[in-house]
């Protein structure tokens, strides 16, 4: 069976949803939103939020749906701490055009890898807390 980080890595691969959204859709049953409605949410942060000048997208979707599972502002707050860090760690950066290379010719990570690991992270918080 496919993991959930397949799953989501899948999504980002086949074009059909943003970074954001593909980790969003994927969890989207522990967030208390339908799929649509949360896929809609992501969507102004493909592209590094736009314009690849932000975070990267898998990472703020793992914040968005932590945020709706924590229901508390400081544990959310940890719980992205986490994930910000851990993804710093494996790939270097946490900036879209870093990770993808703009400016320096180097790539760090494609996108369906920042998608798999940032739901790897999530999935930590998720089952820390039973979830």
């Amino acid at each position: 069976m496919e993991s959930r980080k397949e799953m989501a890595a899948a999504k980002k691969a086949c074009g059909s949803h943003n970074c954001t959204q593909a980790v969003c859709c994927t969890y989207y049953d522990f967030t208390g939103l339908d799929e649509d409605t949360i896929k809609q949410a992501g969507n102004c942060f493909a592209a590094g939020m736009g314009n690849m000048e932000g975070t990267c997208g898998a990472i703020v979707g793992a914040g968005i749906v932590y945020g709706l599972v924590a229901k508390d502002k400081a544990r959310a707050i940890k719980g992205m701490k986490h994930i910000m860090e851990k993804f710093q760690q494996r790939n270097g950066a946490t900036q879209c055009k870093l990770l993808k290379g703009v400016g320096t010719g180097k790539v760090l990570r494609e996108c369906p890898l920042c998608v798999a690991d940032a739901s790897e992270f999530l999935e930590e918080l998720l089952e820390k807390e039973g979830k």
